[in-house]
């Protein structure tokens, strides 16, 4: 299991940051997610494994003036 927020979610050999939001059907666009005390880029979603029993944060970036 992994929890994402207050969420626990089944974990699977083998899953990526991107596998993860794909499941989670977040559309929103995410940049940076946290994983454990690990911080992802999204250019790195796609090849980063998320660990079984890691505690994922979603982090929105956000911009104003």
């Amino acid at each position: 299991m992994i929890k994402v927020g207050k969420k626990d979610l089944p974990w699977r050999e083998g899953m990526t940051v991107a596998d993860l939001l794909k499941d989670l059907g977040d559309s929103f666009p995410y940049e940076v997610v946290r994983i454990n005390e690990k911080t992802v880029s999204k250019p790195n979603f796609d090849k980063t494994l998320v660990p079984d029993n890691s505690e994922v944060f979603l982090i929105p970036m956000i911009t104003g003036g």
